[in-house]
């Protein structure tokens, strides 16, 4: 599952780190700004997901360290990554689903974050039901 997972967190993980990057140092051209990208409510809600998406680079890097390691620990961090993920898509969807605002780039990236994690989850979910016996009584 790691090979095929691990480019999705390289991509995410990284990219995460250059928007905020890019972010911080405003070097986003306005004509790639999503609808009212200079409103103080718009740039707090934006920088609300800092903390979230910082945290899921750090979970999916680190689980990617600890695979190559052989450590069984890198697949708890994966999926807490993978759930963060989709959490972050959902709701910068929902957010410009709820003030009518599309814009097929902004809505791209999040769909592709909202989505791409459901494919890797399941197998994480199924993988430990497998492992785990049931218990009756």
């Amino acid at each position: 599952m790691m090979k095929t997972l691990k480019p999705f967190f390289l991509v995410t993980d990284i990219g995460f780190i250059i928007y905020w990057l890019v972010t911080y140092f405003h070097w986003i051209p306005k004509s790639w700004a999503f609808k009212d990208y200079d409103n103080e409510m718009i740039i707090a809600w934006n920088w609300s997901f800092f903390p979230l998406d910082i945290f899921i680079s750090v979970t999916g890097l680190f689980s990617l360290y600890l695979y190559k390691r052989n450590k069984e620990s890198w697949k708890s961090l994966a999926l807490i990554s993978l759930v963060l993920t989709f959490c972050s898509g959902l709701q910068a969807i929902s957010f410009w689903a709820f003030s009518r605002d599309f814009d097929i780039m902004w809505w791209s990236v999040n769909l592709y974050l909202l989505i791409y994690p459901l494919f890797f989850i399941h197998k994480f979910i199924l993988k430990k039901e497998k492992q785990t016996p049931a218990q009756d009584g």
